[in-house]
């Protein structure tokens, strides 16, 4: 039957263009299945990734130098016109999903509300749609000579707080 060869077939996949919603997309693959999550993506004008984790754990340096590895990986030489930064979300920062609200649930927070008004108070709850703080305040009650110390639940919807982020002490 003679000489066949089989032709030979070469196959270049073109890496995907680097947006905010493709990063995220590759991050959220790598993360399944763990306790790591997205706190925030940003692709900047001038050429500059953040991506920012966390974990009710915590997030490793270690960690953060393998996504930025694999996120390198998955773009190839695209990246190389950006500087990637990856790491943890800080702790002094404010909330931006509700993973971070979940995570510090009985944990004292800060709050400052779109009027403005700033309170301090234990996260009691979070969910899609509001989270609870408990706050103290003194109040001079009419039949009370002195100040007495109430406790008060207040229930927020995200939108009507400016930032909540936890109330960190030395």
């Amino acid at each position: 039957m003679g000489d066949s060869q089989s032709p030979l077939l070469i196959l270049y996949i073109e890496p995907m263009e680097i947006t905010k919603e493709s990063i995220q997309q590759v991050v959220e693959e790598k993360i399944a299945g763990t306790s790591y999550f997205i706190t925030n993506v940003a692709v900047n004008p001038n050429k500059h990734i953040v991506v920012e984790i966390d974990s009710k754990e915590g997030v490793s340096i270690d960690y953060c130098v393998e996504l930025s590895k694999y996120i390198s990986s998955v773009f190839g030489e695209k990246m190389d016109e950006f500087e990637l930064e990856v790491a943890s979300a800080g702790i002094s920062q404010p909330f931006r999903v509700l993973q971070q609200y979940e995570k510090f649930v009985g944990k004292e927070v800060e709050v400052l509300t779109a009027q403005g008004i700033k309170l301090i108070g234990l996260l009691l709850d979070a969910n899609s749609e509001n989270f609870t703080v408990e706050t103290k305040k003194m109040v001079k009650l009419p039949e009370a000579k002195r100040k007495t110390e109430i406790t008060e639940n207040i229930v927020f919807n995200y939108n009507e707080v400016k930032y909540t982020k936890y109330n960190f002490r030395f």
